[in-house]
């Protein structure tokens, strides 16, 4: 008897079950438009035109608002104060701080490039060429640097890559820096690589025997390397030289499951007058082509105005043109989110000023448009697209007070849209117009940032609107799906019609 009437129990409660989905699920598909405005009007976060932090504070009152980015090299011997007996690396991230802070205070963001070789510069310790290697491996027992006046560069010094410290202290140096800075907001993304400047710009043609194991890491440790950086940085947006395409210095080129990894690249020499096939030479089409046609949908492109000729700086802005192209088309076909310009505000141009440079820093990366925003009562539904040139590449959520869409916006390509949905109530006046926007928040941004939106959305969706003071028109809702007396006033849902109560 007790097995009969489980049974019975059972036939009874799965259609109730049933039916109780369904009733559920058709309720919260009751959704209502609200209306909504919304413009983007500035530079938006980890995206643009970029200058150095001193070219940035000299032009702050002009420049200030026209870019969110500025560009760093930072030497790893810079922040190591040595090494304990256990391989523990000692640091002093002071000088880092610093020049992060000193970003910060302008409003932007970082962008930074570590180097060991930095051909004729004095920043390391005054003299030329030093490179960036720690002072304890320098000290080391058979650790031996190389020089060379390199035709066209300077005066260089160059990593023993023959020392096995060398090669560890590597690999750690950006495991701590990743476990120190990933949620770092001060840091948009950081340019790794090998060679002069770390854009694997050394060559034998300029002088230089290249040494594998000796002047120059050999293949099989950039892959290690590589490997692990894809490991120890998943949560910052990492960046490489296109050079690492030439197939005679790096693995890249012949290693898929290198080319699999999910990291962006940067162009030294975006822009110069040989940069398409269509021209007389077209390397730097062909390195972005071997590296991957696709990579910006994944990782951030990026990198600097060409300095081939003295005027490529400041003409690149030209609305006209530089070369047969313009700045917006190459961003859009290179996907750009930042690239550096620091002499593009000395030009005497008409078009070398601060509006001119704010309209390029905006042809690059994400540019977000909502295009429908629905409530139900209790939850919010965006419908926004990315109508941008590439994805943002870290977090960012919309969000109603503190309670945020499950959804994030990363990686949303150009031309695509998603729904996400705010687990609360938009609020909104009585003709259904939003009281405050939703935002955009991203733990990835300063607090001085925001991320903006267009939308300009009206409520045309429902039928027809008219006039109605009459109770027997049927049950009336607001535009939140609230069941609202006969002496409520402003737009109201009758019978799925839009209707306007004075």
């Amino acid at each position: 008897m007790l097995y009969l009437i489980r049974k019975n129990m059972k036939k009874i409660a799965l259609p109730f079950l049933l039916n109780a989905v369904i009733a559920l699920n058709t309720m919260a598909a009751d959704w209502k438009p609200i209306s909504i405005t919304s413009h983007v009007t500035n530079v938006q976060p980890m995206t643009g035109l970029v200058l150095w932090p001193d070219e940035a504070e000299d032009r702050y009152a002009t420049y200030g608002q026209s870019h969110a980015l500025e560009y760093s090299y930072v030497a790893p011997c810079k922040v190591v104060t040595g090494c304990k007996d256990d391989g523990t690396i000692q640091y002093d991230w002071g000088y880092l701080e610093n020049l992060l802070n000193d970003i910060k205070s302008r409003g932007h963001q970082a962008v930074l490039r570590f180097f060991y070789e930095y051909p004729g510069e004095k920043m390391v310790d005054g003299n030329v060429g030093t490179t960036g290697v720690p002072a304890y491996i320098k000290a080391m027992e058979g650790y031996k640097e190389t020089s060379k006046k390199v035709k066209g560069d300077g005066f260089t010094y160059y990593a023993d890559w023959s020392n096995d410290e060398l090669k560890r202290f590597t690999k750690q140096f950006y495991a701590d820096f990743a476990q120190k800075y990933e949620t770092d907001p001060r840091i948009a993304f950081v340019e790794v690589g090998f060679g002069h400047w770390s854009e694997y710009h050394i060559y034998d043609e300029n002088g230089v025997n290249i040494v594998f194991d000796g002047n120059f890491p050999s293949k099989a440790y950039q892959k290690e390397f590589f490997l692990h950086l894809s490991k120890v940085m998943a949560n910052i947006p990492w960046a490489i030289s296109i050079d690492a395409a030439d197939d005679e210095y790096t693995p890249f080129a012949d290693d898929k499951d290198l080319r699999k990894l999910e990291f962006g690249l940067f162009d030294d020499s975006f822009m110069h007058e040989g940069h398409e096939k269509k021209s007389k030479d077209g390397y730097n089409e062909e390195c972005w082509e071997i590296m991957g046609e696709n990579r910006w949908k994944t990782g951030v492109c990026g990198g600097e105005i060409s300095y081939y000729s003295d005027s490529d700086q400041e003409k690149f802005t030209n609305p006209k043109g530089m070369y047969g192209y313009t700045w917006e088309d190459q961003a859009k076909k290179y996907h750009i989110t930042f690239m550096l310009a620091n002499n593009n505000p000395s030009g005497k141009n008409s078009y070398n000023n601060a509006t001119r440079f704010k309209e390029c820093s905006m042809a690059t990366g994400y540019h977000f448009v909502v295009t429908k925003c629905l409530s139900d009562g209790s939850q919010t539904k965006i419908t926004v697209e990315n109508s941008g040139v590439a994805p943002l590449y870290r977090d960012a959520y919309f969000a109603i007070g503190s309670i945020r869409s499950a959804e994030s916006l990363r990686g949303l390509l150009p031309g695509e849209s998603i729904d996400v949905i705010i687990d609360a109530a938009l609020e909104c006046d009585n003709r259904g117009r939003a009281l405050s926007n939703p935002v955009i928040v991203s733990d990835y941004i300063l607090d001085t940032q925001v991320i903006e939106y267009d939308c300009d959305i009206e409520l045309t969706e429902i039928q027809e609107i008219g006039q109605s003071n009459r109770e027997e028109d049927g049950q009336r809702y607001n535009l939140l799906g609230k069941r609202v007396s006969g002496d409520y006033r402003g737009c109201v849902i009758v019978d799925g019609k839009k209707l306007l109560n004075k």
